[in-house]
């Protein structure tokens, strides 16, 4: 049985032990607080018109900045949807998309967004704005939705396959191109009022990423750094040698250069017949989208509030 010098011993020596503690030092929270980009953002989706940058991200983030100087401005939508892509459309008006099934609309280069609920018991993955202004989303069950009027009205077709879209491309005016989970690959010749019979990517593929350059040429990216090639429009795909077993989630193309980007801060440039690594200099982290600058560097978006611009040499992409 303890005594009662052996407790009050135990009493004084844990009080001692407290009286050690450092003072709890918040400072690093509030000055983080501050900051414009935080490492608490998750950056889906960048996108800018003649003037502004926009970048969104989870938790509501929109973050808006001039093209032409880096200055951050933060807002934040209400609710604090999970933004997860962002479309400029030739209007120079802003479109993004929440995985809540919510398009939001801007017209005053991302300072202010209106919400527009999406007609669909569907889940949905991505967005763009066609050259005409209309705006499409693409989900599940092979969904794609697009409005002509800002999101007031949604018209909703399906390629009746039970796949998820992944991604859509308007490659001109005429040419479109849906892509996603198996290996689907689809083309629209009348604007995306009709679709081809879907072309499957062998292997059951799982496309992050889909790029084209006509109705005949394009690159999917996918799991363990995969990309393929076709020049036929889809009917054939050839793989192209990658230094990188990270996922692949987006592709940007420049006058000259074609990038891809993807997980672990991986980023690749084409060099004609393969891919070459491109060192980011950033932290191991996803790279989820990508724009150029005036100044001719790569403005690369990812997780853990990655935001940073990238000087690039020019060299030819061509095949």
């Amino acid at each position: 049985m303890a005594t009662l010098e052996t407790v009050g011993l135990g009493l004084v020596i844990s009080l001692s032990l407290a009286g050690c503690e450092a003072p709890l030092n918040l400072e690093g929270v509030e000055a983080e607080k501050q900051k414009q980009v935080r490492r608490t953002d998750q950056l889906q989706g960048i996108a800018a018109n003649a003037t502004t940058l926009v970048v969104v991200g989870s938790d509501g983030i929109v973050l808006t900045s001039p093209v032409h100087e880096l200055y951050w401005n933060r807002h934040k939508l209400d609710g604090a949807p999970a933004l997860i892509d962002v479309a400029a459309c030739p209007d120079q008006s802003f479109v993004a998309l929440s995985i809540d099934k919510t398009t939001w609309f801007s017209s005053d280069n991302g300072s202010t967004w209106q919400p527009k609920p999406l007609s669909t018991h569907e889940d949905v993955l991505d967005l763009t704005c066609a050259p005409d202004n209309s705006v499409w989303v693409v989900g599940s069950f092979s969904t794609v939705l697009h409005s002509t009027d800002k999101g007031e009205s949604w018209n909703e077709a399906t390629l009746n396959e039970d796949v998820m879209l992944t991604g859509i491309q308007f490659v001109d005016q005429d040419t479109v191109f849906i892509s996603g989970e198996f290996g689907l690959v689809s083309r629209s010749d009348d604007a995306g009022m009709s679709w081809n019979m879907p072309e499957m990517i062998p292997n059951d593929f799982y496309t992050h990423a889909a790029y084209f350059t006509s109705a005949t040429e394009g690159w999917v990216g996918g799991l363990s750094g995969q990309i393929l090639y076709t020049e036929d429009g889809g009917a054939s795909w050839h793989k192209q040698l990658t230094p990188t077993e990270s996922p692949i989630y987006g592709f940007y193309s420049n006058a000259e250069t074609l990038f891809a980007f993807g997980d672990h801060s991986t980023l690749l440039r084409f060099n004609g017949q393969d891919w070459a690594a491109v060192n980011s200099h950033g932290r191991p982290v996803y790279l989820r989208d990508a724009v150029q600058l005036p100044s001719g560097e790569l403005l690369l978006a990812g997780g853990s509030g990655s935001l940073f611009p990238l000087a690039i040499q020019s060299t030819s992409s061509g095949k």
